[in-house]
């Protein structure tokens, strides 16, 4: 479906806006990011596919344990940077040195200190599986590099992502190469895990190159300013918090996994993750498509806002019944047909998971909703309780199930998050009642 037919959501009068906004270079923007998705979900795959084929379900397990573990600290990496550097060297161009010597300094202090941090909880945690302390230990190292990264913030700020797109395929394209390579010559868990971390590297070093070639004030022009620290620091903590919570939400249950089960059920888990969230960047993509007129529909016309977004909750719940659905019973083939028999066991997670993307796909629908509303706060409370609700239906329902209790833990908290969550509190009952209705009736033509 095409992102001028997606605009049929909207009156005669803003589709002629969207037409004007996709023609915009905010548009060729966003045909960047999306093409840079698309590459790494075929490329990505097969790669993927092959090394888990190769590790088997332990070994695979093992990686994908160590990757989520992993993906926990990066938030505070991060540090709740991005948006509001995008924001102020837009707003402050002047201020561009102070702005990005600044950052990058707070992000190499972030990322050394969730670095460590996660080697020393690794070590409470499992003071006897050296394994799985090397492959954090590797992985881990791409924190560290968050820190000349802030690059791409740059080119998001000039609204130059296909620098930043070019760079980190080009990284992901030479690490999936090697990849291929240590697979072919029979290399070890511990190299496959190394070519994984280098991929940040090669993407650091390449987008500080580029940077230098088109800004004006290159890297060695940076400097640290007490004034833009203070700044940059009170508007991050909300945001990392945020993070962290959305991290949780989004990642504990395979960490989880690793620490009340075995690494084999981790690694077919991981597997069936990775079938059922291949196709999760289309909703983003429709839902960013239509949202500026959706945005301007609220001042002028709310009756019509309401109706054009019940429309839109309608179609991304169809879309989810239609995924959904047909992969239910096809998931024993699918699996069959992309890990092999090694991985038969992970069709009956598949068959679950599959549906926590028709929640997904409603999440995406609502959190532009609330946005469009300025509900910030209740945009986090949804994801905290859907976060809470992951931890403790996995705590419940892995001793008992294994793997199919993370699944189920996953498939529910990802409705918590993306409509239990509408009922606690009278404010939110209108979106709740709007996706209940998407749920019931998926009728968005």
């Amino acid at each position: 479906m095409s992102f001028f037919s997606l605009s049929r959501l909207l009156p005669a009068t803003y589709r002629l806006h969207l037409q004007k906004t996709v023609a915009a270079p905010s548009f060729g923007n966003s045909v960047w990011l999306i093409s840079d998705r698309l590459i790494r979900m075929g490329l990505g795959l097969l790669v993927g596919v092959w090394v888990a084929r190769y590790l088997g379900p332990e070994g695979y397990g093992s990686l994908s344990f160590a990757g989520s573990y992993v993906m926990l600290f990066s938030a505070l990496a991060l540090f709740g940077l991005e948006s509001i550097v995008v924001r102020d060297l837009v707003r402050h161009p002047e201020a561009e040195q102070a702005i990005l010597g600044t950052t990058c300094l707070i992000r190499a202090a972030a990322g050394l200190l969730a670095y460590l941090l996660a080697l020393a909880v690794m070590l409470v945690l499992r003071p006897d599986d050296q394994v799985a302390l090397l492959l954090v230990a590797l992985l881990g190292s791409s924190l560290l590099v968050q820190a000349v990264e802030v690059t791409d913030l740059w080119f998001q700020s000039r609204v130059l992502s296909r620098y930043s797109v070019i760079c980190r395929s080009a990284a992901f394209m030479i690490s999936s190469g090697f990849k291929v390579l240590l697979v072919m010559t029979g290399a070890s868990l511990a190299a496959i895990a190394a070519v994984t971390a280098v991929e940040a590297l090669v993407a650091a070093v390449l987008l500080v190159l580029v940077h230098a070639r088109y800004s004006k004030a290159g890297i060695v022009t940076w400097r640290w300013e007490n004034s833009w620290f203070r700044r940059l620091l009170t508007g991050s903590v909300p945001m990392v918090l945020s993070g962290v919570v959305l991290m949780v939400y989004l990642r504990v249950d395979q960490v989880m996994l690793g620490a009340l089960a075995t690494q084999t059920e981790v690694g077919l888990y991981a597997a069936a993750v990775r079938i059922s969230e291949v196709w999760y960047f289309v909703p983003t993509a429709i839902v960013s498509s239509v949202f500026p007129g959706l945005v301007s529909l609220r001042s002028s016309d709310p009756e019509l806002f309401d109706q054009r977004l019940q429309q839109l909750y309608n179609l991304l719940a169809f879309l989810g019944y239609a995924v959904a659905l047909p992969v239910t019973f096809l998931a024993p083939w699918l699996v069959q047909l992309l890990f092999g028999s090694a991985y038969q066991a992970a069709a009956p997670l598949l068959s679950v998971l599959i549906w926590a993307g028709l929640f997904a796909n409603l999440s995406v629908v609502r959190n532009s909703h609330f946005i469009a509303l300025d509900w910030g706060r209740s945009l986090l409370w949804a994801t905290s309780l859907g976060a809470a609700a992951n931890v403790l239906l996995n705590l419940l329902l892995i001793p008992r199930y294994g793997a199919l209790g993370a699944a189920i833990a996953t498939c529910l908290s990802y409705w918590v998050a993306a409509h239990g969550s509408c009922y606690t509190h009278r404010r939110l009952w209108p979106a709740g009642q709007m996706i209940l209705k998407s749920l019931v009736m998926p009728r968005f033509w």
